[in-house]
């Protein structure tokens, strides 16, 4: 019990890690000026690649790729959630992006519950619509509906995101190979179409913000993610998880003076203590019972 109870801790510190990795998005794709999306999509795809099959040597001490349809179709979920957000950030605010994407833990939740059978008691449905409400007021006053195709691109993320999440959380999956293999599609897929970026944009801030994006956001945000989404269950890691969106906007404000509105404070807040509150519902429920 004691072995499992510090895996499952092991699991939550890294799914909560990945979350402040994946946080960077919104800062280093708004301080790339220039890059078109393919390929600020291949760059970091290619950094995150070379430390995953590095992971993988050291782990596993070696190269051999198991191609299940589980790794396969998680890969496939991981680089279409990767290519939607990246893109749905060009086209509407940051803020709108998240908060679409985040629609993730709502549908891992009714997929438990439907597809799963998973008994969930009151407490936990409640908590995860708290959740899922703290994100949307957190980012009230950036909604913006007037993005039609933006909107729609964030909106497909939260569903590809939520497939992430479900299949890697899956016993027979291998989450270090899907996310080598999201890698390696979302890299064929944008390399033909990478190199047109101006001479000019490629310049000494850009590079160093396309290092920072692929190697602590992406790579080090996907390497995270693997290690802890088969320790943790899915609906706790979707909640987890939740804490990205409310990351995101504190670099922005460090380095652009961007306060966040009251909405946004109380969100935060919103998302923070019901987080928290998911994680110690078995130490609660373990003092009622000896009550």
């Amino acid at each position: 019990m004691e072995t499992e109870n510090k895996r499952a801790a092991g699991g939550r510190i890294a799914i909560l890690a990945s979350a402040l990795m994946w946080g960077l998005a919104g800062i280093c794709v708004k301080e790339i000026d220039g890059w078109p999306t393919t390929s600020i999509v291949a760059v970091r795809s290619a950094i995150s690649l070379i430390m995953l099959i590095a992971a993988k040597l050291v782990s596993d001490r070696t190269l051999r790729i198991k191609l299940s349809w589980r790794n396969i179709a998680g890969g496939a979920a991981a680089a279409a959630t990767g290519m939607l957000y990246v893109q749905s950030i060009k086209m509407t605010t940051a803020g709108t992006a998240i908060v679409l994407q985040y629609i993730a833990p709502i549908l891992v939740f009714l997929f438990a519950v439907i597809f799963r059978h998973k008994k969930v008691r009151l407490a936990e449905a409640l908590i995860t619509l708290c959740v899922f409400g703290g994100i949307i007021l957190s980012f009230a006053d950036s909604l913006d509906p007037s993005r039609i195709t933006g909107n729609v691109l964030g909106l497909l993320s939260g569903f590809t995101f939520a497939a992430q999440i479900i299949i890697l959380n899956d016993d027979g999956s291998e989450p270090i190979d899907s996310m080598i293999i999201s890698c390696a599609a979302a890299l064929v897929m944008s390399l033909p179409f990478a190199f047109s970026v101006d001479p000019g944009a490629v310049n000494t801030h850009n590079l160093v913000w396309l290092a920072v994006l692929g190697v602590f956001q992406y790579g080090a945000g996907n390497l995270l993610f693997a290690l802890g989404i088969k320790k943790t269950d899915g609906i706790e890691a979707s909640l987890l998880l939740t804490l990205e969106p409310i990351f995101n906007p504190i670099p922005v404000a460090l380095f652009y003076g961007e306060r966040m509105g009251t909405l946004a404070l109380i969100g935060s807040a919103v998302v923070i203590v019901f987080v928290t509150l998911y994680g110690l519902l078995p130490v609660i429920r373990k003092k009622m019972q000896k009550a």
